[in-house]
């Protein structure tokens, strides 16, 4: 919710260059990182949105079946469409201000080094699990156009825009967690371009990144 308050961070794309002057990033990063950041905002906000709204949604619908004995039609069916919006909208945004559980008991017996080299480790095999599973969703959610897909009762809801949230999110996290990478193999040439909000979770907490 504090991210619907701060619009003005959307756009404060300048402080992403690299610290102490150092040699400049590649023109896709500097390209994809505020864009992206840019990206998770948006798409994090709407995730909030949509919270709101299935709150309400579900309160009318409880008031509506025990007040006036009139239940809205589909309501748990259009429930059940908005999770993949409100988990995978917010995907993205979550993995680059480091809010994911992870574990860290033995991250954190490594040294500096081995604690950095173990977080490249890391992102590099999540890198390629969740772009494997981004690109079959993807081709799920086209399935599911083609065939028309609805849900089993009125008023029919279309499944392929609930589903597309699934292949957004991994896209996109595919993107966080390469340019994260990037920024733990040369942090003085690659920014992490992180949300803002990010600097609530310092760098002096979890160096590696490791989540």
């Amino acid at each position: 919710v504090g991210v619907l308050t701060r619009p003005r961070s959307f756009f404060r794309f300048g402080g992403g260059g690299p610290p102490g002057g150092g040699p400049p990033p590649t023109l896709v990063i500097r390209a994809i990182g505020p864009a992206l950041r840019f990206v998770e905002y948006v798409l994090v906000s709407c995730s909030v949105l949509v919270i709101l709204f299935i709150a309400f949604f579900v309160g009318a619908e409880v008031m509506m079946r025990y007040l006036f004995n009139s239940p809205i039609p589909a309501h748990l069916e259009l429930s059940e469409l908005m999770m993949p919006v409100i988990v995978f909208l917010a995907f993205s945004y979550t993995q680059a201000t480091h809010g994911h559980v992870g574990m860290d008991l033995l991250t954190d017996m490594l040294p500096k080094r081995g604690e950095r080299f173990m977080g490249i480790a890391t992102r590099l095999v999540s890198l390629f699990i969740c772009a494997v599973i981004g690109y079959f969703s993807l081709k799920a959610t086209y399935q599911l156009w083609l065939y028309d897909d609805v849900t089993m009762s009125p008023p029919y809801f279309k499944t392929w825009p609930a589903a597309a949230a699934i292949p957004l999110g991994y896209i996109l996290i595919s993107l966080r967690m390469y340019i994260q990478l990037l920024h733990l193999i040369s942090p003085d040439r690659f920014p992490a371009y992180e949300p803002h909000d990010a600097d609530l979770y310092t760098a002096d907490d979890h160096p590696s990144g490791v989540e």
